[in-house]
């Protein structure tokens, strides 16, 4: 027997104009994911269809759970589009197996206008239907044990009862493409995976400073690549050693500003690469007030050296809920490792929370920045991380 999966997606419903275009987008990554299980799309009114041979259907269900678009999953059974015909697959689906209850609803939806019974008179005509072979079982439109839900298709019926959750959100690629600055820490990975959920197609850069910091690092961010991966097929990544720009930085301007001047050769670097990559944006994992980079007049001060528009997902959320969306989505655990980054290193005892730009400015006069820059992306190594 085939697998039958019922693929449902919400916000692209409601694009209006736009939403063929939307829905395209996420036929395609839907796609992708399946690439290899031999599987079959079929578009259906609001709704994708995919069949797949039974043994897949785990694996099916398991990769279309983190394609950002898709609301929810189930296996489902189908019925002929007669009333009958449907009351007798729905009777069997209920008595399949061990009752998880006392109590169920069904829950139909009509989207076939043409069928001649409405959704409020099919659950009633099921419920009688389920209650007749059933006496024991009792209905509860509140909270019941178990929901059997029913969908009218143009050429046929769906029945089902579980639904696995998919992370919602827009296609990834429907909104564009950026370049995520992507630490070894709790915060970028998450507000990477949030920018994937807006549509963004992305790329990362890692900034390291080798031989100063270990391969463990390096490792640690290909890791986090690899699962940013499982839900956009594929992510580029470009690693660029900043140890040289850390060393002069050092030499030449004052202490208590390094973190923000670092910070900004980054912003530097990720334009240059966005422009060659022809990226739109910048993505980080900045939230406001966090450690002592992300005050406002830091943010101001960093975000002075680009002309990008920086994206930061990030920046209402406190460390608790980015620690949770992080353990959600499985970063959590890989980011933990203690394997120190780049911006641990030469950190000053009291570095600057609230740095007037104009000092700034001042400061970084002592900096090549253009050589630092293009020295840093000659050197850069870059690799197609897969899930």
């Amino acid at each position: 027997m085939a697998a039958l999966v019922l693929l449902r997606y919400g916000e692209i419903a409601l694009k209006g104009k736009n939403r063929r275009f939307f829905e395209q987008a996420l036929l395609e990554n839907v796609k992708t994911a399946l690439k290899g299980l031999g599987a079959r799309v079929v578009r259906l009114h609001g709704r994708f269809l995919i069949y797949g041979e039974e043994a897949e259907e785990d694996a099916i269900i398991r990769r279309l759970s983190r394609v950002f678009g898709v609301v929810s999953l189930s296996s489902v059974k189908t019925a002929p589009l007669e009333l009958e015909a449907i009351k007798e697959k729905a009777v069997e689906m209920v008595g399949s197996g061990p009752l998880p209850g006392g109590s169920f609803k069904v829950e139909a939806r009509r989207p076939n206008k043409s069928f001649p019974v409405t959704s409020p008179e099919l659950n009633r005509i099921l419920g009688g239907a389920i209650l007749a072979r059933h006496p024991g079982l009792k209905v509860d439109v509140e909270n019941p044990s178990f929901c059997l839900f029913v969908e009218i298709g143009a050429k046929e019926s769906y029945l089902y009862r579980d639904q696995v959750p998919g992370p919602g959100g827009l296609p990834v690629g429907a909104s564009g493409q950026a370049l995520l600055l992507l630490s070894g820490g709790i915060d970028s990975p998450v507000a990477g995976w949030m920018a994937m959920k807006r549509g963004l197609r992305l790329e990362a850069v890692h900034y390291h400073s080798y031989p100063f910091t270990g391969l463990r690092s390096r490792e640690k961010v290909i890791d986090l690549c690899r699962l940013l991966a499982q839900y956009c097929g594929r992510l580029e990544l470009h690693l660029v050693n900043v140890a040289g720009i850390q060393k002069e930085i050092q030499a030449h301007c004052p202490a208590d500003l390094g973190i923000i001047l670092l910070r900004r050769m980054m912003m530097r670097i990720a334009e240059a690469l966005s422009r060659q990559r022809g990226l739109q944006a910048l993505v980080t994992g900045e939230s406001l007030g966090q450690v002592a980079s992300q005050t406002l007049e830091s943010m101001i001060a960093i975000e002075n050296a680009t002309s990008m528009l920086i994206l930061r997902p990030l920046l209402g959320m406190d460390k608790q809920e980015i620690v949770a969306l992080a353990r959600k989505t499985g970063s959590y655990e890989i980011s933990i490792r203690p394997y120190e980054d780049c911006c641990t290193l030469f950190l000053p005892r009291h570095p600057a929370t609230r740095p007037r730009l104009e000092r700034v400015i001042q400061a970084e006069e002592a900096l090549d920045t253009r050589s630092l820059t293009e020295s840093a992306l000659e050197s850069m190594e870059s690799m197609a991380i897969e899930d």
